[in-house]
């Protein structure tokens, strides 16, 4: 699983359109940020820290097909998700709606 973290106003967007393009931040990056388990906590609490309800998605990877690539995160270290091309509600087996980056450890399942 990897997952990709969205403000509910994103997350109702996804469901009404049956797809996600981007938050802005991915559309000027170039590709749709996503995180292992193992990061998404420090992500949330790193670019979502402030916001006070989030919705984390739980997306196949499979499903992604060959718009998935494992890419270094500069100044991070480590291999992320990124995925080139829209998130296809497909993709998606589990919606998380989280009340705020503090609480995402506790609310998703363990790796």
């Amino acid at each position: 699983m990897i997952y990709k973290i969205l403000l509910p106003s994103e997350w109702a967007a996804f469901e009404a359109d049956g797809r996600f393009d981007g938050s802005p931040f991915d559309r000027s990056s170039g590709f749709i940020h996503l995180s292992g388990r193992e990061q998404v906590a420090e992500t949330a609490a790193r670019v979502f820290g402030p916001e006070p309800a989030l919705v984390v998605v739980a997306l196949e990877a499979d499903a992604l097909g060959e718009s998935l690539r494992w890419e270094e995160a500069p100044n991070r270290g480590s291999m992320f998700p990124h995925v080139y091309g829209p998130l296809p509600k497909e993709a998606v087996t589990a919606v998380y709606q989280i009340a705020g980056a503090s609480a995402v450890d506790t609310v998703l399942p363990p790796a």
